[in-house]
């Protein structure tokens, strides 16, 4: 029986992920020669301090030298989940022009710097893959690239952050305040200590970037992307909702319209027969709609030690495949359009606007009026008593330019009749 191949590995980075990974090659250990018809063997892990103690490392395979890993000929494989900026840019950049293929998970980087990253593995012939880096276990890169390659994407939206869906889910179904479910997530680990990058969108906007790169075959990254939180969702926005058949969901939106790209990150209304509204706590989804395939959703946990290293170590597999067969590099940049990304002003949406204004006759009237000047027009409004002598006005839009929209609310916020602007929402649709 002949000696089966070894892939030798390093992994940068022993966290969260890193011990994902570690534990998902050790399960696959006897399977890989009948997956790949090769071995992946870990010869080293790039660590910060090499002398702390780690459950179920082998200490042996610790180095603190970035140099020992790049000079090392037998090293194929470099698997980056240290995350950050730098100096993970600068060892993907090095190990690709060394000639080795790389797996990361880093998806601030891609946002920010994919181009280069992408540009340096096409002219070295490697691999550079990072399903992980969107939607943790969710396959979605590579069905991307290559099982809808056949489409022509004209939309991708998601729930791609589990933390803000899962303190959302907390207020639609026990009518918390914000704040109450930001701290019933920290407390049981769904929010990082500062939250900032998930209840302001940032890390959903990063995501937003990537999908919408390889979607549409055109360069979008992250300061593209317009982005909102979910710190200013209110008990009775949700309570509202409801009464419309609606949920709110914070979503990444990509369209890929005949003016440019739309990309944006902000909590919307959607109805709840959407298959959306039922992905609920800590799971992402990713839907996306192409001119063949139609609709289809990606569904699954988006985060976590076990669910992120299964997508970093399918990548790790799929590059042993491709070096079996002398094909790496064979996918690299898939971004060959130069489409223009639209500023926010310019893009559509339909609007939930909640306020108080005086409860007397003649003020719905004037809000339409000032809709009206501006070209926008009112699907729904929903009107309730309110204490103090005001009223509580929702007011649903149809589908307007937002800059139009923005012109009205200038207006109304000026009316003497208008108390508060209370919320202002975007509508799926």
């Amino acid at each position: 029986m002949s000696e089966i191949p070894v892939i030798k590995a390093a992994l940068l980075g022993a966290g969260t992920v890193g011990g994902g990974v570690l534990r998902i090659l050790e399960w696959q250990r006897d399977e890989m020669p009948k997956k790949l018809g090769v071995s992946i063997e870990l010869k080293k892990i790039l660590v910060r301090d090499k002398t702390k103690k780690r459950e179920g490392i082998d200490s042996a395979l610790l180095t603190e030298d970035w140099q020992e890993i790049l000079s090392d000929p037998e090293i194929q494989i470099v698997i980056e989940v240290m995350g950050g900026i730098e100096p993970a840019r600068t060892y993907i950049l090095e190990a690709l022009q060394a000639g080795k293929n790389v797996v990361t998970a880093n998806k601030d980087l891609l946002a920010e710097h994919g181009r280069e990253l992408l540009d340096t593995a096409e002219r070295a012939g490697r691999d550079l893959m990072f399903e992980a880096a969107v939607a943790g276990g969710i396959p979605i890169i590579r069905p991307l690239k290559q099982c809808l390659a056949a489409n022509h994407i004209t939309e991708v939206m998601g729930i791609v952050n589990g933390t803000t869906n899962y303190i959302l889910t907390r207020m639609t179904a026990e009518g918390m305040e914000f704040s109450e479910a930001l701290a019933r997530a920290t407390e049981l680990g769904y929010a990082e200590a500062d939250p900032t990058a998930d209840i302001e969108g940032y890390d959903a906007a990063r995501k937003v970037a990537i999908l919408a790169s390889i979607a549409f075959n055109s360069r979008v990254t992250f300061s593209d992307v317009y982005t909102e939180g979910i710190t200013k969702i209110t008990a009775a926005d949700i309570r509202y909702a409801a009464e419309l058949d609606m949920v709110i969901k914070l979503l990444g939106v990509a369209r890929n319209t005949e003016g440019g790209i739309e990309a944006g990150v902000y909590p919307m209304l959607i109805p709840s027969s959407h298959p959306l509204a039922s992905v609920h706590d800590a799971f992402n989804a990713v839907f996306v709609h192409g001119d063949a395939v139609d609709d289809a959703m990606f569904l699954g946990r988006g985060a976590g030690q076990l669910p992120t290293g299964s997508a970093v170590a399918g990548d790790v597999f799929e590059i042993a495949r491709n070096i079996q067969a002398g094909s790496t590099g064979k996918i690299s940049c898939t971004c060959y359009k130069n489409l223009p990304v639209k500023p926010v002003e310019e893009m559509r949406s339909r609007y939930f606007l909640r306020l108080k204004a005086e409860d007397r006759p003649g003020v719905l009237a004037g809000i339409a009026s000032v809709f009206g000047n501006n070209n926008v027009s009112i699907s729904q409004v929903i009107q309730k008593s309110a204490s103090g002598g005001a009223a509580e006005l929702v007011v649903i839009t149809d589908q307007v330019v937002e800059r139009h929209f923005r012109d009205s609310l200038l207006v109304i916020k000026e009316l003497s009749m208008v108390k508060e602007i209370s919320s202002v929402l975007r509508v799926y649709g």
